[in-house]
């Protein structure tokens, strides 16, 4: 949960290494669009995921991996 400055605690993230291992979703921003990628967020969450990676596409996106460039 964010603290009252809407930023995350470094606790949660801390605690989510506490067995030395955890379960790290990456999702891009956007893919297939903002409606569905907040799907997606929360359907990690419901999964188990222990933090939420969100990538953001940069603006010139060439030297990133196909993947990414199709996010854009």
């Amino acid at each position: 949960m964010p603290d009252i400055r809407g930023r995350i605690s470094v606790n949660r993230i801390q605690d989510a290494f506490q067995n030395k291992k955890a379960f790290i979703a990456y999702l891009m921003a956007g893919d297939p669009d903002l409606a569905t990628s907040a799907e997606y967020i929360l359907a990690a969450q419901n999964a188990g995921a222990d933090t939420i990676e969100v990538g953001i596409p940069f603006s010139d996106s060439i030297a990133e991996g196909d993947v990414i460039q199709a996010a854009r």
